[in-house]
């Protein structure tokens, strides 16, 4: 598929230039809305229907209007919700039984940068061939709907509620959270006003942090991206265990009561070790090959997507299994939520917990992460490493000095201006060097 403005995770940028600007936002609701009104079974005089939530970011008013007018003027509904966790728009899409869920958010990104990404009426990401879709149409102009034809607007007031007792619900009835002090990180993002009641309306006492959102604060030395306060509060409160979520509620980062962090990779394997019965798990790429290996010990297969949760969850369906994730911190319990959600995998992490009568650190017994050194290096908008032939022999000398006991990754960035380089293996001084070596030549050669 031809991508010219979807990336891994929908549309993203920096507001105010192309694509992020409320010119092309309006045409992105009215293409995604001619799709869906073609593609819809409503009965004759009815409208389809989209729900869109966002973060906090303060572009987001401008973003959700243009895109209320583009779906409007190709006869879509549309109701909104205001500042909510990108799984709780997946949930509330199919609860709803809307056709298309949109969130507004770049993420775990800063606050002057933001995006546009969609669910399916089943709460997942949308297919390439949809999303292929809606980019031909971006190139046909507006032909608004005449005036019995426009879509209407609306508000639903009690979305938070219905997320946060959705999320209790994905915690075992016989367990409860009593006894534990939890501080729990929302990163002045769109779990704000959510996060915290689920874990305090489960038992536990909760500290909150990062849930003073501004506009401009979101993610600012804050959640799932730095943890560093996280840490910091735990270990001063005497704190049982930490939770970070990043901006839009769907990536989960730990720490545990020394204030040790515990990435997507560690909390997987927890919450593979208190499920029974799994038959394999679903990674990435740049997923730790220590899990692979561990979780093969303990009798399941794994096996790797390309880097994004939309993969991880395809691969997911194609072998049947139930549970995967990115160790950037995207999880899916499948048999919870339809996609990655923060406060549920920390759901599922503190289940594994209770029920094993243990701490975060003793459930990652048995695991012990390779070095993994990333690398982010500038690069242009499709760079192809594989024709640079220097750097095609860097890449095999330094798979030459790792041999089998270690990788190499390069790739691009699906949500920034990035190329990514990895290198993972047992020998840490030697991971850094190769990694630096690495960049460097990246670096060179763009």
């Amino acid at each position: 598929m031809s991508r010219k403005y979807f990336g891994t995770d929908g549309v993203r940028g920096k507001v105010g230039k192309s694509p992020i600007t409320p010119e092309f936002a309006m045409h992105l609701g009215f293409a995604a809305g001619t799709a869906l009104v073609k593609h819809s079974t409503m009965a004759k005089g009815e409208h389809p229907a989209v729900l869109i939530g966002k973060d906090t970011r303060v572009s987001g008013y401008m973003l959700e209007a243009a895109l209320e007018a583009g779906f409007s003027a190709a006869g879509v509904d549309v109701m909104l919700v205001g500042p909510l966790p990108t799984p709780g728009v997946a949930y509330l899409t199919r609860a709803l039984r809307l056709q298309i869920g949109v969130v507004i958010s770049a993420s775990h990104n800063p606050y002057d940068d933001n995006g546009v990404k969609f669910f399916s009426a089943q709460g997942s990401k949308l297919p390439d061939e949809v999303e292929s879709e809606i980019e031909t149409l971006l190139d046909h102009p507006i032909r608004c709907k005449d005036s019995r034809g426009l879509g209407k607007a609306r508000r639903i007031d009690d979305a938070v509620g219905r997320y946060v007792e959705f999320c209790k619900s994905t915690f075992p009835q016989s367990l409860d959270l009593r006894g534990l002090k939890i501080v729990v990180d929302c990163a002045h993002g769109a779990a704000y006003h959510v996060a915290p009641h689920v874990f305090h309306e489960l038992g536990a006492e909760v500290i909150s942090i990062g849930v003073s959102p501004d506009g401009y604060n979101i993610n600012d030395k804050v959640g799932a991206t730095h943890t560093e306060l996280l840490s910091r509060t735990v270990r001063a409160q005497n704190a049982d265990l930490g939770i970070a979520l990043d901006g839009d509620g769907d990536r989960l980062i730990m720490v545990d009561a020394r204030g040790r962090r515990y990435d997507g990779d560690q909390l997987l394997y927890v919450i593979a070790r208190g499920q029974s019965g799994l038959a394999g798990v679903a990674g990435t790429l740049m997923t730790n090959l220590a899990l692979e290996l561990a979780l093969k010990k303990m009798g399941m297969a794994f096996d790797r997507a390309k880097v994004g949760d939309r993969y991880v969850l395809e691969l997911m369906q194609q072998r049947g299994w139930t549970l995967g994730g990115e160790n950037s911190g995207h999880i899916i319990c499948l048999e919870k939520h339809s996609t990655g959600d923060g406060i549920v995998s920390a759901l599922q992490v503190l289940a594994a917990i209770r029920s094993n009568k243990s701490t975060l650190a003793g459930m990652c017994r048995g695991l012990r992460l390779f070095p993994q050194i990333l690398v982010n290096v500038p690069a242009p908008k499709g760079f192809n490493w594989q024709s640079r032939p220097r750097l095609v022999k860097a890449v095999r000398d330094a798979e030459t000095a790792l041999g089998d006991t270690g990788r190499v990754l390069l790739r691009a960035s699906g949500t920034e201006p990035l190329f990514r380089v990895m290198v993972e293996g047992r020998d840490p001084v030697r991971v850094s060097t190769l990694a630096k070596q690495l960049a460097r030549a990246v670096s060179r050669n763009t």
